[in-house]
């Protein structure tokens, strides 16, 4: 895939150097979660307000979107902020950008975690972390039950559905610390979408059980 306005030789490290590290994380961010999240933000920068575009530098937030989870690596807790140690720490951005840019992609993805209880520094995080919400009723069940049942192979498949409702409800419930920063973003209507499955609980756990018993019998074929 090639985007128009970002020079071939920085995409070309992005996706054959930055991309297939995800690889190594845990299931629900390998690199196509990566290659998702760039997308996003690249369509996010193009619908953006003139103002907005006009003071932005795409192959900046190409390379925020891209890097923001490269501290996975190291493990969930803090890997937003190991994320930026790594970006600061990568002598081939360099090849394309200052040291004040460099500064602006490593905020961008300490900024993007959910749970941040603070606004992003600049529009960068804003976008990255609008990004990175991919809101999809689907993809967001699926993802949390891959990450519980890769994370916590001990839980019975009841806990593994529990844990993954908790999480739903925790982070996309009416009062969920999920916080939304771009207006002109699909997200909101999305979001909304997904509250109004979460309120009939009932509904919300055999959603959540149609999808888990699906991803055992992909599993299982997959093993055949």
């Amino acid at each position: 895939m090639e985007h128009e306005g970002i020079r071939k030789s920085l995409q070309d490290y992005i996706y054959r150097e930055i991309v297939p590290k995800y690889a190594a994380f845990d299931p629900a961010h390998r690199e196509d979660h990566a290659e998702d999240v760039i997308e996003n933000a690249v369509k996010l920068y193009r619908r953006a307000p003139e103002e907005i575009r006009s003071a932005l530098d795409l192959e900046v937030l190409f390379s925020a979107a891209a890097c923001h989870d490269l501290g996975r690596i190291n493990g969930k807790e803090r890997h937003h902020i190991d994320s930026g140690i790594i970006i600061r720490n990568d002598s081939r951005l360099k090849e394309w950008f200052d040291d004040s840019q460099i500064e602006l992609i490593a905020q961008a993805a300490e900024d993007h975690r959910a749970s941040n209880k603070e606004e992003p520094r600049s529009m960068y995080g804003k976008i990255v972390a609008e990004a990175d919400r991919l809101i999809d009723s689907e993809t967001i069940i699926k993802r949390s039950l891959l990450y519980g049942m890769a994370k916590y192979p001990e839980m019975t498949p009841n806990e593994q559905i529990d844990r993954a409702l908790d999480h739903l409800y925790d982070k996309y419930g009416d009062n969920g610390y999920l916080k939304l920063w771009i207006p002109w973003s699909d997200n909101a209507l999305r979001l909304f979408s997904l509250r109004c499955l979460l309120a009939d609980h009932v509904a919300a756990r055999e959603e959540i059980v149609r999808i888990y018993h699906s991803l055992l019998k992909a599993s299982s074929a997959a093993d055949a």
